[in-house]
């Protein structure tokens, strides 16, 4: 008979249409399993929450604590004279393993701020004027000794890329505030020093849903590219296109349970609320002077200062995690002169906020944290090219660093835990990075280590699998 199937034909088509059929069942209960239990936060915290954001001031490329969080007067003496061996032998080195090793004492002063009576480096003045704000953490740690591992590991909690990100988590947990613009939005500036490139990867939602994933503004002109209707496109056809597209996705994801789908028609409505919603955020006519004046800037000049009110704008729109980048922190040479530009550049704008904030009641429910990914060595490093003392600066270092915490349920005008007289390792109340984002979700209502997500069999977190504890000492 024509086109008839023989009896081996017949049994392997139809075994494979069967294994077909049951492969195709069970990705739909994963999709369906991934859906039920994955794709929504917790929509209520663990316990009652300090603050409802976070903004993370991030200082890429690593500030020196020994200028401006640290001081070591030890270290000043012996500046110029081989760094002592029994701190450094065996130790892991960036880019001085193997060179000579000369002490390099803090290029600037350091001053007595507050009610408080806090040393800050007088590079830092205006930050200087908010101590009693602040909650310094001098025995920071960190495992990555280079910049992208280890702003990996800041953002993620893991070395390994592809991991989500500390917003992304923060936004699992607790959803978005905000129903016109993202719930995780990212700023860069630069200047100041050598600026490290920043990865999109270090805002990616990882395993999480893909709502979560956090979304970059550009600093200067548009903050979103496209966001207005082209030329004769209306309002009114501009909704009939997005809701003719969501109603194609609707049925592609009743066929397919394919979670990626309901992502791209979340996406596509926020961008249509944006269209109107971001025109409103970076209109900052209604800025008085007074505050232009308190942070230094020209709104939208791509300045860490304007990049700092349009966070506080951000935060009033409900912003749930808001990340602001400066690169500028990398000083291998030229340290005395290029970290006195970089601190002006963030000292009066850090400050400005956290004194915005306070004045419009603000930042008793936000979290502000500033740092960078990692700190900078006690030994000098001669200028790379052309291996001249005369401009040097300092190399990449992971065992000590500091941060500083502010905001809801910190207390203000206290320092937390020590390094040695060197500045080299920490010798008290050693903090490592996964405290610090237990810290963070302490004070937003979240038990780190209940705040899970199943991918391939594990239950993964943002503090990872070792004992990680909340920095209790700081807060209030």
């Amino acid at each position: 008979m024509k086109n008839a199937y023989c009896r081996r034909t017949f049994l392997s088509h139809g075994l494979a249409g069967l294994g077909g059929l049951a492969l195709g069942n069970l990705l739909l209960r994963e999709n369906c399993s991934a859906a039920t239990t994955n794709d929504s936060s917790l929509l209520a915290p663990h316990f009652p929450p300090k603050v409802k954001r976070v903004i993370h001031l991030c200082m890429a490329g690593g500030p020196s604590h020994l200028e401006t969080f640290d001081y070591k007067p030890m270290l000043r003496k012996l500046d110029g004279q081989p760094m002592p061996e029994s701190f450094t032998t065996g130790q892991q080195l960036a880019q001085l393993q193997g060179s000579e090793l000369r002490c390099l004492g803090a290029q600037y002063d350091f001053e007595t701020y507050g009610k408080s009576g806090m040393q800050i480096g007088n590079i830092l003045p205006h930050i200087g004027s908010v101590v009693d704000d602040i909650a310094v953490v001098r025995s920071m740690f960190t495992e990555q000794i280079n910049h992208d591992p280890a702003h990996t590991f800041m953002n993620t909690g893991s070395i390994i890329p592809g991991r989500a990100s500390m917003g992304s988590w923060v936004l699992y947990g607790l959803g978005s505030i905000s129903e016109n613009l993202p719930g995780y939005v990212v700023l860069t500036s630069a200047g100041g020093g050598e600026g490290q490139p920043i990865s999109s990867r270090q805002w990616h939602n990882g395993v999480l849903p893909g709502n979560l994933q956090g979304v970059e503004f550009q600093s200067a002109g548009d903050p979103v590219h496209y966001v207005s209707n082209p030329a004769g496109v209306s309002t009114s056809a501009q909704r009939d296109l997005v809701d003719t597209v969501n109603r194609i996705n609707s049925i592609a994801s009743g066929q397919s349970s394919d979670p990626d789908i309901a992502t791209r028609i979340e996406q596509y409505e926020l961008a249509f609320r944006m269209q109107a919603s971001v025109p409103d955020l970076m209109d900052t006519s209604n800025e008085p002077q007074s505050i232009l004046d308190l942070y230094g800037c020209t709104p939208g000049d791509g300045s860490f200062a304007s990049n700092c009110m349009l966070a506080r704008r951000l935060a009033e729109r409900g912003v749930r995690f808001i990340q602001l980048y400066h690169r500028g922190w990398d000083h291998h040479n030229n340290l005395k002169k290029d970290i006195v530009e970089a601190s002006r550049l963030v000292d009066q704008p850090t400050a400005a906020l956290i004194k915005d904030l306070k004045l419009r009641g603000m930042l008793d429910d936000t979290l502000i944290i500033w740092g960078g990914e990692f700190g900078r060595t006690p030994m000098a490093q001669p200028a790379r090219k052309s291996g001249d003392w005369t401009h040097e600066g300092r190399d990449h270092h992971i065992k000590a660093f500091s941060v500083f915490l502010c905001g809801g349920g910190i207390r203000g005008g206290v320092t937390h835990g020590d390094t040695d007289e060197l500045g080299y390792g920490v010798v008290s109340e050693p903090t490592s990075v996964h405290d610090l984002h237990a810290t963070m979700l302490h004070l937003l209502g979240i038990d780190h280590e209940r705040l899970t997500f199943k991918s391939q069999g594990l239950d993964m977190r943002l503090t990872g699998v070792e004992h990680s504890k909340v920095i209790h000492e700081i807060l209030t």
